[in-house]
C-alpha cells in the first residue's frame, strides 16, 4: 500500500479498509438458511441507494482509507446495469480492488467484462454439487446455471472461492464432494458455519447449529486427510487449508463462532444504506437519510469517523447490544453478507 494512502483505525486498533457493499436486497433463490420459502419483504426500490449515491459514498469511505470494495446482494445480478457501476467504481481513486459475490444463476454471460474490468475475485455461493440437493436448498432448480458460470469463471482465469454454508440436514454429504474439486482445480472451498439470519425461516440457537468450525475440520480430515494449516493473512475470516495433492485450498469460516474478530478490517453498507461496522449489529448510520438530507461530504465524514471509533469488539458485544437479540428475524440478503 502507498505510504500516502490513508489509514483509518477503529477504536480497536483494526484498519478499516475493506467495504462489503450491498447492491440489492433482492434475490432470484430463497435458500433455506437466508430466507423463508415465500421470500423476505424487500424495500422499496426508491428506499434503495442509488448507483450515484454508492459512489459518493464508496468516494468518501476511499479517501477515508477504505481500497477494497466487494459487491453483495441479495443477487447483485438482480439489479440492472451493475457492470456500467463496476466500470465507474474502478474509477474511483483509492479503489484498486473490485470482487463479487454472486449465487451464479445470471452470472455467466457477464464473465467476459468481469475479466476486461480486471475484477479481483469471485466468490460463487454453492451448497451441493447435486441437482435434487440444490433445489431443495434453494427451492429454485439452477444449479446447471451455477456450474456454467464456474466453468466460466476458471477458463477466463478469475480467481474463484466457493463458499458453502454448512447445513445440519441438508448437505453434510455434500462437504467432502466440494472439497474434492481443489484436488485438480485452483479454487478455494471455504465452509461456512451457518448464521442466525435467515429471515425467520427457521429456529436458530447454538443448540439448532451443531456444525461448528472444530467438527467441520474433523469431518473434512477424516475423509480428506490432514488438514495443514496455511498462514492466515490479517483480516481474513478464513481458516485456510492445504490438503496433500490437491491444487486448490479449503477453508473453514467460523462465522456464528467468530473467531476472527479480532483482525476485522470489515465494514457493511446494506442496499438501502445503512452502515454496519459489525455483521452483528443492528446498524450504527443511515448514511441514506443523510444523503438525502442534504449532508454535504464532510458531515457524512464526521459521521463515519465517529461511527468507526465507537466499533463494537466482536461480534458477540455487538450481538448483546440488539434489542431482543432476534438475529434470524433478519435475512443475509438484506445485509449483504
Amino acid at each position: 500500500m502507498p505510504l500516502s494512502t490513508p489509514v483509518l483505525f477503529d477504536n480497536h486498533g483494526r484498519p478499516l479498509e475493506y467495504l462489503r457493499l450491498a447492491v440489492t436486497d433482492r434475490c432470484n433463490l430463497r435458500c433455506f438458511y437466508c430466507m423463508p420459502a415465500e421470500g423476505i419483504q424487500y424495500v422499496p426500490k426508491h428506499e434503495l441507494l442509488s448507483y450515484e449515491e454508492m459512489l459518493r459514498l464508496v468516494g468518501i469511505m476511499a479517501g477515508l482509507g477504505v481500497r477494497k470494495v466487494r459487491l453483495t446482494g441479495g443477487e447483485p445480478f438482480v439489479r440492472r446495469d451493475l457492470v456500467p457501476f463496476m466500470a465507474r467504481l474502478r474509477e474511483i481513486a483509492g479503489i484498486d480492488d473490485i470482487s463479487l459475490t454472486t449465487n451464479g444463476v445470471l452470472t455467466a454471460p457477464h464473465v467476459p467484462e468481469l475479466k476486461r474490468l480486471g475484477i479481483k475475485a469471485v466468490n460463487l455461493s454453492l451448497d451441493t454439487l447435486d441437482r435434487a440437493r440444490f433445489a431443495r436448498i434453494t427451492r429454485r432448480d439452477e444449479l446447471p446455471a451455477v456450474m456454467q458460470t464456474f466453468e466460466a469463471l476458471l477458463a477466463a482465469g478469475i480467481p474463484v472461492k466457493i463458499n458453502a454454508v454448512v447445513m445440519d440436514g441438508q448437505n453434510i454429504e455434500d462437504l467432502v464432494p466440494l472439497a474434492e474439486l481443489t484436488r485438480e482445480l485452483p479454487v478455494d472451498v471455504r465452509f461456512i458455519e451457518e448464521m442466525p439470519f435467515n429471515g425467520g425461516s427457521h429456529l436458530a440457537t447454538p443448540d439448532t447449529l451443531p456444525w461448528h468450525h472444530r467438527r467441520i475440520r474433523a469431518h473434512l480430515e477424516a475423509n480428506l486427510g490432514e488438514l495443514l494449516p496455511l498462514p492466515t493473512p490479517l483480516g481474513a475470516t478464513a481458516a485456510d487449508y492445504r490438503v496433500a495433492g490437491h491444487v486448490g485450498r479449503v477453508g473453514i469460516i467460523a462465522a456464528y463462532s467468530r473467531t476472527f474478530c479480532g483482525t476485522c478490517n470489515r465494514l457493511r453498507l446494506t442496499a438501502e444504506g445503512g452502515l454496519k461496522t459489525c455483521l452483528y449489529d443492528q446498524g450504527v448510520l443511515d448514511l441514506r437519510a443523510m444523503l438525502r438530507g442534504g449532508a454535504p461530504d464532510g458531515e457524512i465524514e464526521t459521521a463515519l469517523i465517529h461511527a468507526f471509533r465507537n466499533r463494537a469488539a466482536n461480534g458477540f458485544e455487538a450481538e448483546a447490544a440488539r434489542p431482543l437479540h432476534q438475529l434470524s428475524f433478519e435475512s443475509m440478503s438484506t445485509i449483504g453478507g
